[in-house]
This record gives structure tokens, sequence and C-alpha cells, in this order.
């Protein structure tokens, strides 16, 4: 369970989350939209424990993010974040990075031994496990990426941008089905943000939606069309709530305004 209470954040003057607070339930796959630079990342950071929020708290499993040493150290066995452009060793090979970042989570060696090759053939990197990671093409090193957060076997997952970075068709497919799958069958907590809906439209339970660096909405696909009175497909009803104004402009730019 992962409450977020009144959180609010600033960069120099600029509000960037002004009193946000939501609950995600343990099982439940969520996606934070909204425009561009209205803090999603920042908001992922922050539940992350990459940052401390200015105002408020996060509580995973009742403990606080950032809190003390011993309870923050209990949330990072649980936790598993991965930043929109994560850090991975290049020097080290596939197979090293994900076995070391399974020790570092304390995963039993022989769960990764059955795990590791697992990973590494859902995205297609079976041949280049044991090439070292500087020879990986951006796309591959997106794909290691996502595997050092799977690998971790915790039962919260945060990922920013888990569908931007280059992946090819054949990586968007399993990321989209091994999350789906984690969340419905083994009941994964995750969060994601999504620069584009359409993506996460059949994959995500809940949308969080974040305009105006404040909490928009936060509901499911009905309940959002039944907020904004349109059955459209996700990516209109979105829009309906983050930039309803979109219509017009667009007639605008044509002369039509």
């Amino acid at each position: 369970m992962i409450d977020v209470q009144n959180v609010t954040h600033h960069f120099r003057i600029r509000p960037v989350l002004q009193e946000v607070s939501f609950r995600i339930e343990p099982g439940e796959l969520v996606a934070i939209v909204g425009p561009n630079g209205v803090g999603k990342t920042t908001l992922l950071s922050i539940m992350g424990g990459l940052l401390t929020p200015l105002i408020g708290q996060v509580l995973i499993d009742g403990l606080k993010r950032r809190g003390l040493p011993d309870e923050e150290l209990a949330i990072r066995q649980r936790v598993a974040y991965l930043p929109d452009h994560p850090w991975v060793p290049v020097n080290q090979t596939g197979r090293e990075f994900l076995m070391g970042t399974g020790e570092l989570y304390d995963v039993p060696p022989d769960r990764l031994l059955d795990h590791v090759p697992r990973l590494l053939s859902l995205f297609h990197l079976a041949d280049e496990g044991d090439w070292p990671i500087r020879s990986y093409s951006n796309g591959q090193k997106k794909k290691i990426a996502l595997a050092s957060a799977l690998v971790t076997d915790t039962p919260v997952l945060l990922l920013d941008e888990p569908f931007a970075g280059g992946l090819d068709p054949a990586g968007l497919m399993a990321v989209r089905e091994v999350l789906k799958r984690l969340s419905r069958e083994q009941g994964k907590t995750i969060v994601m943000t999504a620069p584009a809906p359409e993506l996460v439209s059949e994959l995500a339970q809940k949308f969080l939606i974040l305009k105006d660096a404040k909490l928009a909405a936060f509901d499911d696909l009905s309940g959002l069309r039944q907020l904004t009175g349109c059955d459209g497909p996700v990516l209109e009803v979105l829009a309906k709530l983050i930039a309803p104004e979109t219509g017009a402009i667009v007639d605008q730019y044509f002369g039509k305004g």
C-alpha cells in the first residue's frame, strides 16, 4: 500500500506539486499522466525516495519514505525504482549487472540462476547477455535497465517512462504483457509514468492525472468517462481533463477559430 499525503514540492519559486494526496492499494497498476513538465517524474522520484518533499510524506506499507534509517532500508528491500534515464554499469556485462542487482536485493542464488537467463531471453538479449553494456544500443540499454528492475522480485515497482528509451515493438509488447501479468497474476503494485496513454489504456487499472501542479483526477477509465462525459478512447478522455482546449487550438491553427 502506498499512501501519498499532502505532498508539495517546489523548484525555487516554481510550484511543481501542490497538496497532492492519494492512496494506491496492493496489486494496483497505476499510470501517472499529465502535460509535459507537470511534475510526473518529480512525484515518482518522491515516491521512489530520490527526493524529499518540502511538505507532506509518502508511506509505503506504513513506513515513512526518507524517514528513519531502518524504515528506509526496509522500504528499499520492497520497492524497485527505475528512473527515466537510469545509470547502467557500462563495463559490466548484462548478465553480471542483473546478477549483481539481484544480490543487492537478497534474491536467492538459485532464483537468479533461473531468472536472469529468462529475462535476457524476454528482451531478446540472450546472445548479448555476456557482452559489455557499453556495446549495447540505446534500446538495449533500456531493456537491460528494465530487466534490472524485474530481477529484484520486489512487491512494488516504480517505473518512470518504461515504454520510452528507444524500445522496439517486441520490447514494447514484452514490457506491456509482463507488467500486466505481474499485477494481475502476482499481485505486484506498479506505478508508472506514461507520456502516451494509448500505450497503457489496456494495462492501467487506474489513471492518476496531474494538471497545474495538482491532482486533477484519480480513477479508473470508467470513472474518468463519467467525470468528463466522454465515451471515446482513452486519449480523448484524458485530453478532456488535461487540455480541453486542444480542439479549439487546432482549429485556430488552421484559421477556423
